[in-house]
C-alpha cells in the first residue's frame, strides 16, 4: 500500500503491476528473516547496503567443513589437508568461472574489496608513480575508493582528480574523457555507486582509459548480488567484489586481475604459504600468483561459503533476481515519491535497488532510529562516502537497500514507519 502525501490519512491500496510475485519463493531460504525484532515486530531487512543476510546452503557448507574437514590447506598430505585444500581451491576455480575470468590464477583471496584496492594501490601502482602523475576517480566512490589512492599520491607526489555527477547522480562521461592524458596512472570507480544507486557505464569507461594506455580497477561491492559479472567482457585491469554483500560469509572477498599484471606486482604482505625458498645466505624468492598475495592461513571456511553463494545465485539465475528486485524498487520509490516532505536522491534510469533519502527538519539517525523501533532495518549516516555528501549539500542520509529475498510487505512496512517517523515530528 502506497502512503498518501499527508502522514494522517489512509494510504490508497497500490496498483500491483504484472510482474513477479509480491514475495520470492527462496526468501524461505533465509532463517534470520523470520526472527522478530524490537519487542516482537516481524524483521524486514533493508541494509542490504551494508551486508547481505546469508541462506541455509552457505551456513550449511561453512557448517560442514568446521565439522568433518577442519584442516590447514597447502602444507599437509595426510586427508583432510587434501580435502581441504580441494575445497579451498575448488571455491576459487568455481568463482573464477561465475565471472568469466580466462583462469583461476587471476583470483587473488583477499579479506573484502577494502583489502583489494589497498594491495594493488601498494603492489601494483605505487612502484609506478612519480611526481606529478594523477589518479582519476568519481565523486561516487566509497572511502576504500578514495583513501588507499590518497596515500599512495601523497607518498609519491601525485594529483587525486575527481569526475563529478549531474544531477541524477549520473557520470561526466565528457569530462571523465576529458581528464585521461599521458599524467593520468590510474583510474578506479565503483560499478555501482553505494548511495545513489547509479550503475556507471564501466565498459565505456575501461575502453576509454585502455586508449590512453591507463590501468583500471573497478569496485565490484555493490554488482555482484544484483548482475552477473563478465571481468573478460568488461576489460578492466583490476575488479574487486566481497562476499558478505553477495550472501556469503563476512571477512573475505575478491580480487580479480589480468595475470600479466599479477605477474610482476611484489607480495604486499610476506609470511607462510607465499614462499618458495627461505635463506639466510640469499634473497628469499617468492611463489607465483595468486598465492604470493595470499600469506599465512586463509580463510578456508569463507571461501567455501563464497563459493556456495553463488551457487545459489546461480540455483536461481540473475535473470529472475533482477527482475524482481527491480520490481521492488520501482515499488519503493513510488511509495517515497507520495511523501513530499521526502527528497530521494539518484534519478538515473537504469538504477539498482537502492533509495538513499533526508526529510526536511529530521535528522537521518532519528530516522533510523524510529524506524528501528517499526521492525525496519536501514542505514542512515554518510555512508562513507562523505565527498559525496559534501557535494549534496548533506551531513547524512537515510538509505533503504534491497536485495533479492526482500518483499512488498517490506516495503509498506518502511512506509508505516516512515509515517510514524512523520507523526513523532510534524504532529
Amino acid at each position: 500500500m502506497l502512503p498518501s502525501k499527508s502522514a494522517k490519512s489512509k494510504r490508497p491500496c497500490m496498483t500491483i503491476k504484472s510482474q513477479p510475485a509480491k514475495s520470492p519463493i527462496w526468501r524461505k531460504d533465509f532463517p534470520i528473516l523470520s526472527r522478530k525484532v524490537s519487542g516482537g515486530k516481524a524483521l524486514s531487512y533493508l541494509d542490504n547496503g551494508a551486508t547481505s543476510q546469508k541462506p541455509m546452503q552457505v551456513i550449511e557448507a561453512i557448517d560442514t567443513y568446521y565439522k568433518r574437514n577442519n584442516a590447514n590447506v597447502h602444507r599437509g598430505i595426510h586427508e583432510l589437508s587434501e580435502v581441504a585444500t580441494a575445497a579451498f581451491e575448488g571455491a576459487r576455480s568455481y568463482i573464477a568461472k561465475s565471472v568469466n575470468a580466462k583462469n583461476p590464477e587471476e583470483l587473488v583471496f583477499v579479506r573484502g574489496c577494502t583489502e583489494a584496492i589497498n594491495l594493488v594501490a601498494q603492489a601494483f601502482l605505487k612502484p609506478r608513480l612519480n611526481p606529478g602523475d594523477e589518479i582519476i576517480v568519481t565523486i561516487l566512490e566509497h572511502h576504500a575508493n578514495i583513501v588507499p589512492w590518497q596515500m599512495v599520491a601523497q607518498e609519491k607526489g601525485a594529483k587525486i582528480r575527481v569526475v563529478m555527477v549531474d544531477e541524477t547522480g549520473s557520470i561526466d562521461i565528457d569530462s571523465y574523457e576529458n581528464m585521461l592524458s599521458s599524467k593520468t596512472k590510474m583510474v578506479a570507480f565503483s560499478h555501482i555507486s553505494n548511495v545513489l544507486g547509479t550503475v556507471l557505464p564501466v565498459k565505456r569507461m575501461v575502453k576509454k582509459a585502455h586508449a590512453h594506455g591507463v590501468p583500471v580497477l573497478v569496485d565490484g561491492a555493490q554488482s555482484t548480488p544484483h548482475m552477473s559479472i563478465n571481468v573478460s567482457d568488461i576489460g578492466a585491469d583490476f575488479y574487486t567484489f566481497s562476499s558478505h554483500k553477495a550472501f556469503g560469509p563476512t571477512g573475505i572477498g575478491v580480487l580479480y586481475g589480468q595475470y600479466h599484471h599479477l605477474e610482476t606486482m611484489p607480495p604486499y604482505q610476506s609470511g607462510g604459504g607465499m614462499i618458495e625458498r627461505v635463506s639466510f645466505s640469499q634473497p628469499t624468492t617468492f611463489t607465483k600468483a595468486p598465492w604470493r598475495f595470499e600469506a599465512g592461513t586463509p580463510n578456508i571456511a569463507g571461501a567455501i561459503g563464497f563459493a556456495e553463494s553463488f551457487r545459489y545465485i546461480h540455483s536461481i539465475g540473475y535473470e529472475a533476481i533482477h527482475a524482481h528486485e527491480q520490481y521492488l524498487n520501482s515499488y519503493m520509490h513510488d511509495m517515497l515519491g507520495q511523501y513530499k516532505q521526502i527528497k530521494v536522491f539518484g534519478s538515473t534510469k537504469d538504477k539498482a535497488a537502492i533509495a538513499s533519502f533526508s526529510i526536511d527538519g529530521i535528522h537521518a539517525h532519528d530516522i533510523a532510529t524510529i524506524l528501528n523501533s517499526e521492525g525496519v532495518a536501514v542505514r542512515a549516516g554518510h555512508h562513507c562516502t562523505m565527498p559525496l555528501m559534501e557535494y549534496l549539500g548533506l551531513s547524512a542520509t537515510t538509505r533503504a537497500s534491497l536485495a533479492m529475498y526482500n518483499n512488498t510487505d517490506d516495503i509498506d512496512a518502511l512506509a508505516r514507519g516512515l509515517d510514524k517517523v512523520l507523526e513523532v515530528f510534524h504532529g
